[in-house]
């Protein structure tokens, strides 16, 4: 009887809940310690990032490595989870460590403060995407303590230049030690859970399997310097402006992409705001002007030169020769010059009819009964780009409950997400990892 007693006690031990309120209140703690870090690129300094990391994996058992990169202090890491089936190919947890910067002027909290305040933690990175690191971070972690040996490895890859193109990470690291990565699926930042987002109320997950194309141009109009008291007709500026209203004046865009297609049948009607407005066509932002003469700029001073630039995102299978071609020709100003100032990269859609897939979608219904799961298309750049030009499914997914208005300080001087959905994220993506897909 003490036999079986003792065989019952440890049977139900190994299948008992992870002590929640405990690890997510580390993982809450681990959040603020990370969002104090400046990480901010450029320069894309990660040493200090990448040794919070460091010592708390290795608090848990697990051998991180970190990888020099850059002159700058641009440092990798990466450590893996051993699974059980070393004939399958690892899934990679992707997330990077730098964040871009901020105006702290603008900011109603120190933006490095990991600011906790009415159920928000606030503070640049929050979004992204240091809260979804920290829960692929804690899920990991939890794995291993809880001594759950997942069906494949898993392996967490942490970088430090996401935000200028990945140079000195994704990128690096694919070319630098791919024997290391080699990976069946991978997991990136991206998709999200919405009631307000993609469709008008229902609860939508959208798991982010493409990304729209980045091309940046910079237009540069040459004209006539002169006295501000006398108008000339080759004022840069002028030229300029009527570039520009003519370059936003674009067309809309043909063919309905796949992914959105598949959305909206899926959806329904989509809600009307600018992320879905984004994904449906080719967009143009103007995001710089500059222009003048002196510093500050003398008001009285026309100016020879006017730049300006703009964040073109392309939709999957747009060419963009053709794009920029288009463009010149609704400017049609031997005056303004054109200039690609990024090369973009096409790669494709990822299938979302994998075993992965289907897995996220049991967990989002286990976690949250009645909701819809898609896919869909970021309007927005992720790492993942460098990794389905290899022809890797990947999948955008930070498995949080927001609404627009919290996806929207993404890069603004609000950033934010709810404590209880960072704490959900942890165990959505415990419960991912230790499934069988």
């Amino acid at each position: 009887m003490k036999f079986f007693t003792l065989f019952l006690l440890a049977s139900v031990s190994a299948y008992a809940e992870p002590d929640w309120p405990a690890i997510e209140t580390r993982a809450l703690d681990l959040l603020q310690r990370y969002i104090r870090i400046k990480s901010i690129n450029p320069p894309a300094d990660s040493r200090e990032a990448a040794a919070l990391f460091k010592a708390e994996l290795e608090k848990a058992g697990l051998e991180p490595r970190l990888y020099a990169s850059g002159p700058g202090g641009q440092t990798n890491l990466l450590v893996r989870l051993k699974g059980r089936d070393s004939s399958k190919k690892p899934l990679l947890l992707l997330n990077h460590f730098d964040v871009v910067p901020v105006d702290p002027q603008r900011w109603p909290v120190d933006p490095f403060g990991g600011v906790i305040k009415d159920g928000w933690i606030w503070g640049r990175g929050t979004l992204d995407m240091k809260g979804v690191g920290v829960a692929h971070l804690t899920a990991l972690v939890t794995l291993k303590r809880e001594g759950i040996v997942p069906a494949r490895d898993i392996v967490m890859l942490s970088t430090p230049d996401e935000e200028t193109g990945g140079e000195r990470g994704v990128q690096w690291m694919l070319a630098n030690h791919w024997s290391e990565l080699n990976p069946e699926y991978v997991l990136d930042e991206g998709g999200m859970g919405a009631r307000d987002v993609l469709a008008p109320g229902k609860l939508v997950f959208g798991i982010a399997v493409g990304e729209k194309q980045m091309l940046w141009l910079k237009l540069t109009a040459t004209g006539a310097a002169g006295h501000g008291s006398q108008p000339i007709p080759d004022n840069a500026n002028n030229i300029l402006m009527d570039a520009l209203r003519k370059a936003l004046d674009q067309p809309a865009t043909g063919k309905r992409n796949p992914v959105v297609a598949e959305m909206s049948a899926t959806l329904g009607e989509f809600s009307a705001n600018k992320f879905t407005a984004a994904i449906q066509r080719n967009t143009i932002s103007l995001t710089t002007l500059r222009s003048g003469v002196g510093d500050p700029p003398k008001a009285n001073v026309i100016p020879s030169i006017a730049e300006a630039t703009l964040d073109c995102r392309l939709l999957p299978g747009a060419n963009a020769d053709e794009f920029v071609s288009e463009l010149k020709a609704r400017i049609n100003d031997s005056r303004v010059k054109v200039e690609r100032l990024s090369s973009p990269t096409d790669a494709g859609e990822s299938s979302s009819r994998t075993p992965l897939f289907e897995t996220i979608r049991r967990v989002i219904a286990q976690h949250h009964p009645g909701a819809v799961v898609t896919p869909m298309l970021a309007p927005y750049g992720t790492d993942s780009v460098h990794l389905r030009k290899r022809g890797i499914p990947a999948y955008g997914f930070i498995p949080m409950l927001l609404n627009l208005e919290t996806i929207s300080t993404m890069h603004s001087d609000a950033e934010r997400i709810p404590v209880d959905q960072f704490h959900k994220a942890i165990r959505i993506f415990y419960d991912v990892l230790r499934s069988e897909y």
